[in-house]
């Protein structure tokens, strides 16, 4: 078999590795995307425009942010200035992942960070402290199913909204908050994870019931980053850096 064959393979194989894992993303996600899809129908957006705004914009709670707005008819420079507080989180992402994607060529990085999510974030920088390289092609599989299937849901919650029970009647809208707290345990043996997460909660939860969602979750995030440079790194107790 040729090299050339080899890599092909690999690819393939790496593809459908990270199709495996974003399989949990994918039924965890799904009920907020249909939920989604039913609140623009509600807040007077076509379908075509729900579909849009996910396949365009593609974050779940800058969207319920977004038509929450725009449905109060709150100016448009407040609208963009909310999403990107609840998306500043992205920010300290991308800055993490440019590293560990830095080996990628221009184009493959902008499709990268473009389907970034929480959860593709915390994974490959779990496979990239493990010691593995984070592919193009593993993460595309990844990513790309929780991209596809978050539009196409969308899609069909505006089309079918009125038949969607109350999420939180079933208890479904909770299974995203889990598997986020999944994550966060996946990185409890990193130095200084117990004081980040309390700092972040701490923080988040002042925010608010002070200043209002969405700042909560920018300023939780900034408080948890502030922490960590402030703090030395053996201060956890945890005898090697991550």
């Amino acid at each position: 078999m040729s090299a050339e064959a080899i890599s092909e393979s690999n690819a393939k194989s790496d593809f459908w590795d990270g199709v495996r894992l974003s399989m949990p993303v994918v039924v965890a996600s799904a009920p907020f995307a249909l939920l989604f899809g039913a609140i623009a129908v509600d807040n007077g957006f076509s379908v075509l425009e729900a579909f849009l705004m996910s396949a365009l914009i593609f974050g779940g709670a800058s969207q319920m942010v977004g038509i929450e707005l725009f449905g109060q008819h709150v100016a448009p420079w407040l609208i963009v200035l909310s999403i990107f507080a609840v998306n500043f989180r992205h920010v300290l992402y991308s800055a993490g992942l440019g590293r560990r994607i830095a080996h990628w060529p221009v184009v493959q990085q902008a499709l990268g960070f473009f389907i970034m999510t929480d959860p593709q974030y915390a994974v490959s920088e779990a496979r990239a402290q493990s010691g593995e390289t984070v592919g193009f092609a593993w993460y595309l599989g990844l990513g790309l199913p929780v991209y596809v299937f978050w539009v196409i849901e969308s899609a069909l919650g505006a089309v079918f909204g009125k038949l969607i029970p109350d999420t939180h009647a079933l208890g479904i809208d909770f299974l995203l908050p889990i598997y986020f707290l999944g994550l966060v345990m996946g990185f409890r043996k990193r130095p200084l994870w117990l004081p980040v997460v309390v700092a972040s909660a701490v923080a988040s939860t002042i925010a608010y019931k002070t200043v209002g969602s969405p700042w909560h979750v920018s300023i939780g995030a900034v408080a948890g980053v502030l922490l960590a440079v402030i703090l030395p790194p053996h201060h956890s107790g945890v005898g090697e850096r991550p």
